[in-house]
């Protein structure tokens, strides 16, 4: 199959032809219909998240059941289902507590024995490798797609709709009335905004550097917004809001702007760290402002129940209450890949979609 190869920290991607192994017991092989451009993999791809090479990135997408492993039950070859990126394992103490997105019984970031090229084996990461014409991935991982719902839309709720929106509706739980600030208004931020918006806060106040992020953060919904590039971004929303807003969302993966985020927070309030800040990098948080109840967490995939979630968001997407093909700024086909990642880098798009055919 062809696939988009990683083979070292800023390299470009490779458009390679690799083996792909059977499904075993309780696995279900996909054709990929479409997958979002994200960037968590270009941290991967700049080294500011370890990963072992050769890799195949990619862990938005959908598509279609081609084949099941022994014991599979719930997908049947030709269902169209969305890939979530963390497989629960349905026993773990997390599992169990329904935290199935912190799951600790999974196959994790990287499978290592799955994937080869010339003999050499291939990491799959996010256990799927979406980046890919097929996808080896676990049963757990597949939730079923409405006919008519594009796939393409279904491949963003697979991680920038459910990461945003959860994190507000699931991780924060924004009480009806609050006062919401987002920072960083790409795929993520920009379903902060829409989630924030169902959850009922009052005043949502996107915070970005660039023009075009700042328009999509008003078709989404913003209540105002904030160029950061034009001077202090925490004074400005201060101004907005005397005291500070109830939650602050970082969508961008900067230590400076989570800590920006904090000092935005009223007392009692929540910092919320959506983006991927590097692996090595800490945060520093002045030691007086927890003496107000001020808090920072983080929120990982938006504390997703897939199985739960992914369907509600599909169906707030088919009453139109939810905006995701405006999400979509361009498309390209696999070869185009590294155009795409330059887009992102660039800042040029809301969410670019690699396509395949059908």
């Amino acid at each position: 199959m062809k696939a988009a190869v990683l083979h070292g920290v800023d390299q470009p991607l490779l458009i390679e032809d690799i083996d792909i192994d059977e499904p075993r017991a309780g696995e279900v092989l996909v054709k990929t219909s479409a997958t979002g451009v994200c960037h968590s993999d270009l941290h991967f791809m700049e080294g500011l998240y370890p990963t072992r090479f050769p890799v195949v990135l990619g862990h938005e997408s959908a598509g279609v059941v081609e084949k099941i492993g022994e014991g599979v039950t719930n997908v049947a070859p030709g269902d169209r289902v969305v890939v979530a990126f963390v497989a629960s394992c349905a026993i773990c103490d997390n599992c169990v507590q329904g935290k199935p997105y912190l799951c600790t019984g999974g196959q994790g970031l990287g499978r290592h024995d799955r994937l080869s090229f010339g003999g050499e084996t291939v990491t799959q990461f996010a256990g799927m490798s979406a980046f890919a014409e097929h996808q080896l991935i676990s049963a757990s991982a597949c939730v079923p797609v409405p006919d008519d719902v594009p796939m393409e839309v279904a491949a963003l709720v697979g991680c920038s709709v459910m990461t945003g929106v959860g994190a507000a509706s699931n991780t924060a739980r924004i009480e009806v009335g609050s006062t919401v600030a987002v920072v960083g208004c790409g795929g993520v931020g920009l379903n902060v905004i829409q989630g924030a918006i169902a959850s009922g806060a009052s005043r949502v106040i996107a915070v970005d550097m660039l023009e075009n992020k700042l328009a999509s953060a008003r078709e989404f919904g913003a209540t105002d917004v904030v160029d950061a590039s034009s001077g202090d971004p925490v004074a400005a929303v201060q101004e907005l809001v005397p005291g500070g807003v109830d939650y602050a969302f970082e969508a961008i993966g900067l230590t400076v702007t989570a800590e920006q985020c904090f000092e935005m927070i009223k007392r009692g309030g929540r910092a919320v760290i959506v983006g991927m800040l590097p692996a090595a990098s800490s945060v520093t948080l002045p030691g007086a402002a927890f003496l107000g109840e001020k808090g920072m967490i983080g929120s990982f995939y938006g504390s997703t129940r897939q199985t739960h979630d992914m369907p509600w968001l599909m169906e707030l997407y088919r009453q139109k209450r939810l905006k995701i093909d405006e999400l979509i700024s361009r498309r390209y086909d696999l070869d185009g890949i590294n155009e795409a990642f330059a887009a992102l880098k660039n800042g040029e798009v809301n969410r670019s979609v690699i396509t395949f055919e059908e």
